[in-house]
């Protein structure tokens, strides 16, 4: 399962923080280990879910990158109420290593 399942009724209340993140990232690179190694293999077809799951956790780290105050340039005079909560994250996966 990916580390930043949530239940659906607590979508988009998730307060990010820099662990969170770092989780996010350490999957990341497990999954394109993954990838990797399956390509080594001549096993692509099996990339195609984990490559999903890779792709699903890079747009919602850039939603969060996107949201966050910090990007906001600093002539910006309006306020930016999506940085105040987090996007929901990714649904649930059985994502697992290969075997």
């Amino acid at each position: 399962m990916s580390i930043v399942f949530v239940p659906k009724k607590q979508r988009g209340k998730a307060k990010i923080n820099q662990e969170i993140i770092q989780r996010l990232l350490d999957e990341n690179d497990q999954l394109i280990r993954c990838i990797a190694e399956y390509m080594q293999k001549g096993r692509a077809v099996e990339c195609v879910q984990y490559q999903q799951i890779l792709h699903r956790n890079i747009v919602y780290l850039a939603t969060i990158a996107d949201a966050s105050p910090d990007n906001t340039p600093p002539s910006s005079s309006s306020s930016n109420s999506a940085a105040d909560e987090a996007p929901a994250p990714p649904p649930e996966t059985n994502g697992a290593g290969p075997t």
